[in-house]
């Protein structure tokens, strides 16, 4: 297959060309699928040939040469397109290059690797996790190939053979996202248990907290050494409380059998993005800390939206890449971790998008020495309240989607570096 995709771009690069690019317009009014202009300009860089993410510029369009094969594949995948001279290109990127214009057109080289940490027995489909992943839904829909990971993996180094990380709905702190109080009596809670604690014996840990610091230190360590990291609902918050209590027992006996440390001191110098933070002490609240802004939080459904900050697309263009949108103003959606009290964002934080009235956080990045991460509040971006055996999002239905467009955004910026990372 590979071998006639490569035949096929040979001879539509050698055929007679009037046009040279083809333009992925992303504006609000024009782009049929936001969604899936993504996936095309992903698999022309997976087909190695570069591409062009015009920084603001009609909504953060891509561009790459003009290909009789990429054209029947955008008409194929319904993807809105413009074809363009090359002298046409050429005065785009002028007018782009302009100082006085926040645009700038950043070459895309490479397609990145992309992995989903998320539990083996999801993968081989066995489904016992009641509950979807919003990432996994858009990269199956944008037609981005994917590899899943778990624990066992991440333990033996193979995080360096990706170039993009997610971490899928998770618990990091070994309490099972403290769902005993709704569903331990439930079938689909008693198995993840086991499994859960069978995958930490079987990695040498008595228990599966011990498990999960494990696996978030290679993360970080990671990270550290060039990775890049995304994560969404309690995948964020467990995450940093996980790396501030490690050593320390924080799981009650519901979930691990024993009581919680009698003291307990969280190093906020070992997390990502949060600080000051403090433990929620009932094991049977659905809540992990006072990280989360759920407790109390007055937002009116209908009234619910968070404002994307504009960056220098010069000077930032990593952020202003997190950022590209058609709109500045994205529905806001619910989550077992929904968004992030700003008075617990540590300050070198770089935020990307907030809900300034209510003080919230939803959507940050942050950079650790080579790599990055990006942290997402929620879960579902176009299902506000995504309950536990809800069903999953159909995005046909939300092709322009602007929440799910930040993911996308996250699983393209990677291509932007010169070479992929060694393995």
């Amino acid at each position: 297959m590979n071998r006639l995709i490569c035949i096929l771009l040979f001879l539509g690069f050698t055929a007679p060309l009037k046009a040279s690019y083809l333009l992925l317009p992303m504006d609000a009014d024009t782009q049929k699928d936001h969604l899936k202009a993504y996936g095309i300009t992903y698999w022309v860089l997976d087909n190695q040939v570069e591409s062009w993410w015009l920084l603001n510029y009609r909504g953060g369009s891509f561009a790459f040469p003009y290909n009789k094969v990429f054209e029947k594949e955008c008409l194929t995948r319904g993807v809105t397109y413009e074809v363009i001279s090359d002298g046409a290109f050429n005065n785009l990127l002028e007018e782009i290059s302009n100082p006085e214009a926040n645009m700038e057109a950043v070459k895309l080289e490479v397609a990145p690797k992309v992995a989903v940490y998320t539990p083996d027995f999801n993968a081989k489909g066995e489904k016992i996790q009641p509950w979807d992943d919003a990432v996994t839904l858009v990269l199956t829909y944008a037609e981005i190939p994917y590899e899943t990971i778990y624990d066992t993996d991440v333990l033996q180094d193979k995080l360096a053979e990706y170039d993009w990380l997610h971490l899928h709905h998770e618990d990091f702190t070994g309490q099972y996202g403290k769902f005993y109080a709704a569903f331990h009596n439930y079938e689909w809670y008693k198995e993840n248990v086991r499994k859960m604690e069978s995958l930490a014996t079987e990695n040498g840990f008595a228990k599966v907290s011990q498990l999960k610091l494990a696996v978030a230190k290679k993360i970080q360590e990671d990270i550290v050494g060039g990775g890049v990291m995304f994560a969404m609902c309690s995948a964020t918050d467990t995450y940093d409380i996980a790396l501030a209590a490690q050593g320390q027992d924080i799981c009650a006996k519901y979930y691990d059998g024993d009581g919680v440390d009698a003291d307990i001191t969280l190093d906020y110098s070992k997390t990502l993005a949060f600080t000051n933070f403090e433990l929620t002490k009932n094991p049977l609240e659905y809540e992990y800390s006072t990280i989360d802004h759920q407790r109390g939080r007055k937002v009116r459904a209908d009234q619910d939206y968070f404002t994307l900050f504009d960056f220098s697309a010069k000077w930032d263009p990593v952020p202003t890449m997190l950022t590209q949108n058609h709109t500045r103003t994205v529905k806001g959606f619910m989550g077992q971790t929904t968004a992030f009290k700003k008075q617990y964002v540590k300050s070198g934080v770089l935020i990307l998008g907030e809900n300034k009235p209510a003080n919230e956080v939803r959507y940050m990045h942050g950079k650790l020495l080579e790599g990055t991460w990006t942290f997402y509040g929620g879960h579902d971006p176009e299902d506000y309240k995504h309950r536990v055996n809800d069903p999953e999002t159909d995005l046909s239905l939300h092709p322009k989607s602007p929440g799910y467009r930040l993911i996308l955004n996250n699983v393209l910026f990677p291509a932007a570096k010169k070479k992929k990372r060694k393995t």
